[in-house]
């Protein structure tokens, strides 16, 4: 159905207007990340995850770990 030619569409309020602008400005600069603050920040989080398998692994008795890796076998397998 053709729109009325004496309906305009609304026109954009000045918050309307200044939130477009900050989110074009906003998706056009890029972030930039410094490689040595990274770089410390991937060396912490290995060794966080290293040590917190571990502990996991020690705290689990030996018929609850064999239930988990069943499951992770059993959901491998109907992925294919």
């Amino acid at each position: 159905m053709p729109t009325r030619a004496s309906k305009k569409p609304p026109k954009e309020d000045e918050v309307q207007a200044a939130v477009r602008v900050i989110r074009t400005v906003v998706e056009r600069t890029e972030r930039v990340v410094d490689p040595a603050v990274s770089a410390a920040a991937s060396a912490l989080s290995k060794l966080g995850a290293s040590k917190g398998g571990e502990a996991r692994a020690a705290s689990l008795s030996k018929k609850r770990r064999s239930e988990i890796a069943k499951k992770a076998a059993e959901s491998r397998w109907m992925k294919r």
